[in-house]
């Protein structure tokens, strides 16, 4: 028999093109004639939203690559250059499709649901056109700076992702000479205008920018309008930072914020009618190359849709909102403590309320046994009710430690924000690891009782955000073991200083020791096989692209070990390759909720072991960040983890499966019962409350 070389390149898939699949999954949900008519709306200003950071920092990557001269192909076999060139090619197909679906399907299923978008000056009443003439003059004009552009005035500086206006003008003195000049759309101000209809019952939306077209006459007196068009610049917003040579790694990231909306211009969205003479001045003026211009059938940046998801008066147009149910093994009569010293206790998020960790925070920073407080935080909400108790413990007295990364990318000025106010109430704050993300999620707590010394920790697969976790999937769990509760103080010393365990007690930390235990737990199962016992993986994550990972899981799938996966977003591995990969599946969910749960199952000659953590099987995750695997130690909270698993293995409705052709399909359910793993969580979470409730008598109140 041939020998199988695991290395070749065209058992792997380049890592950009899945990274598209995913957003035209995402867009295939704004295309389900099942779902609500908003959600669909919203779905495709999600596509949207992504494909635009994609732009920003994998694209942007992908041509410092080539501006450098850097030929070292990816693990599909591809230089820098050709991923721009079938990028490109992805790209344009998934745009197509989602201004198809926007056009000739959402459009006219809004007006018959009485939502009108007008994007047309002819379609207006004359009693709407003067409400929105009047509208400019009292609102639009005051905020707007036109820039035009000659010998003393040069081009201007296009902020980042802003919406602006190009136009080409006339003077009324010098006929024989065009000058261009540009308008930026205020963000500051509702792009979809509200215009009075006649209908009562009905909405009608007008886009500002073309309320800002029609009147641009009122910015250039003096001139002709010879022609408009919005347009949108994209620009490159990877940073990098020598963390070495920074002496203040806050300062430097403060600085290199400022620089985000001046990267170098990398693609460049205008109206698809636009004036040629328009598009050359745009084209040599921003360097861009023609493949890098888009031009859009619609309304530039469609994430301006997910405004229209609030609207009221239309709840028949959306799911019903779901309210995150209580956890049943937390009992409101005593605090959180006395819950986590009953047992371990498992949270599913959305499905069970984030509000325990929060009460974790909460009653820790007012606990007059509690000496200490610990915490890991990547993304915050805005208004974060941790911070502020966080702030309060120190302010009690207590010790806080805080590492805030500043190096979340997005989030990187909002957390400086979060940093400053932790240090003024007298946290101490560390600003993340030289050369790493800290990326895990930890809370340990530190407090005094008649026993001793206890310590209380909370490790989860998911951000330390209260609103995220209202759509987030995540699991997280509460423990006091005191090996666990060993190691998160091990973990926080690590952080906080130079000082590093000889070995730990159940935590696997990345980027030193997660990597070979996972190899170690999948060549694990590969030996079971070869000892004529059982080989079975399950994993769930959010991407998979680390080829050391995806080569032994190819090694295990031919020895006959049997792998399902279930990954939401990137997938570098194929499946159905014979020798290779016939025995891995996977599969992607994309619903209501975003899955982001990392669950990790191996059945270990019936002796199962389960993990959660924070990483993913990426390069970054296992090599380049600070990361959390921890194991799922208590036998009842480890059959919870594995129905999680198997009902998401039945999804028939939201699981897309993808095939030896790269193509990920629905499930043909002819026949069956229809099995949505979401709903089927939510509905579960509400029969676990009614049934605790029942049994025992509580009535549940929330607290803050």
């Amino acid at each position: 028999m041939e020998k199988i070389d695991f290395e070749n390149s065209k058992y792997y898939e380049n890592r950009e093109l899945s990274w598209i699949k995913f957003d035209r999954r995402v867009l295939d949900e704004a295309r389900d004639k099942n779902i609500p008519l908003l959600e669909r709306l919203k779905f495709l200003s999600i596509t949207s939203s992504n494909l635009d950071e994609f732009y920003m920092v994998r694209v942007a990557s992908l041509k410092d690559m080539v501006n450098a001269d850097y030929r070292k192909k990816d693990i599909a076999g591809m230089n820098a250059t050709e991923q721009l060139a079938a990028i490109n090619e992805a790209t344009r197909e998934l745009t197509k499709c989602q201004y198809s679906t926007f056009t000739n399907s959402l459009v006219p299923l809004l007006k018959q649901n009485k939502i009108n978008l007008i994007n047309e000056y002819e379609k207006l009443s004359a009693e709407q056109i003067e409400f929105v003439d009047n509208y400019f003059m009292d609102n639009v004009y005051p905020v707007l700076t036109p820039m035009a552009v000659d010998a003393s005035r040069p081009f201007p500086l296009i902020r980042n992702k802003t919406l602006n206006i190009a136009a080409l003008l006339k003077s009324n003195k010098e006929k024989e000479n065009t000058m261009f000049a540009t308008v930026q759309v205020p963000g500051g101000l509702n792009r979809l205008v509200t215009i009075p209809n006649e209908d009562g019952d009905e909405k009608t939306f007008i886009l500002l920018e073309q309320i800002i077209e029609r009147n641009l006459d009122k910015l250039f007196s003096n001139y002709e309008i010879l022609c408009a068009y919005p347009y949108r610049v994209m620009r490159n917003a990877d940073f990098t930072i020598d963390e070495d040579e920074a002496s203040d790694l806050l300062l430097e990231i403060q600085n290199k914020l400022k620089l985000r909306q001046w990267g170098e211009a990398i693609r460049l969205e205008v109206e698809n009618k636009i004036d040629d003479r328009l598009l050359g001045i745009l084209r040599r003026e921003l360097k861009l190359d023609n493949e890098e211009i888009f031009k859009i059938p619609g309304p530039i940046d469609l994430t301006v849709l997910s405004k229209l998801f609030d609207l009221k008066g239309y709840d028949n147009l959306r799911y019903e909102k779901y309210i995150p149910q209580q956890v049943p093994q937390i009992n409101q009569d005593k605090n959180i403590f006395a819950n986590i010293r009953d047992g371990d206790i498992l949270i599913h998020h959305p499905y069970q309320s984030f509000q325990p960790v929060v009460d974790f925070i909460r009653q820790a920073a007012a606990d007059p046994k509690v000496l200490a407080i610990k915490q890991t935080l990547y993304r915050v909400s805005g208004n974060s009710p941790i911070i502020r108790y966080l702030a309060q413990a120190a302010e009690n007295g207590k010790q806080v430690t805080v590492l805030v990364e500043l190096k979340a990318r997005f989030d990187e000025e909002h957390n400086i924000v979060w940093a400053k106010k932790l240090e003024r109430s007298g946290c101490h704050v560390i600003y993340g690891l030289v050369g790493l993300k800290t990326h895990s999620k930890i809370a340990l707590v530190v407090r005094r009782e008649e026993e001793g010394i206890r310590r209380y920790v909370h490790l989860g697969t998911g951000n330390y955000n209260d609103s995220t976790a209202k759509v987030y999937t995540d699991c997280g769990i509460f423990t006091c073991k005191e090996s666990i509760g060993e190691d998160a103080t091990a973990v926080f010393n690590m952080l906080s200083g130079y000082s590093e365990p000889l070995s730990w007690n159940e935590l696997v930390l990345a980027p030193y020791w997660l990597r070979d235990k996972f190899l170690y737990l999948i060549k694990r199962e590969i030996n079971n096989v070869k000892n004529g016992l059982e080989g079975r993986i399950i994993a769930k994550m959010n991407s998979l692209c680390d080829k050391e990972i995806i080569k032994t899981l190819y090694m295990a799938s031919a020895a006959g070990v049997k792998i399902d996966l279930v990954v939401r977003g990137i997938c570098c591995l194929k499946v159905g390759i014979p020798g290779v990969s016939e025995n891995i599946t996977v599969r992607s969910i994309v619903g209501n909720f975003l899955e982001h749960s990392r669950i990790f199952y191996f059945f270990n000659g019936g002796e199962e072991d389960i993990f959660l953590g924070s990483a993913d099987w990426m390069p970054r995750n296992l090599d380049r960040r600070v990361e959390i695997v921890f194991p799922v130690i208590d036998s009842k909270l480890k059959e919870r983890v594995k129905h999680i698993l198997d009902i998401e293995l039945e999804d028939n409705v939201k699981a897309r499966v993808l095939t030896f052709e790269g193509q990920y399909l629905k499930i043909n359910r002819r026949g069956k019962k229809p099995i949505n793993s979401q709903m089927i969580f939510c509905k579960e979470a509400k029969e676990l409350v009614k049934k605790d409730s029942l049994s025992v008598g509580r009535v549940f109140i929330p607290t803050e």
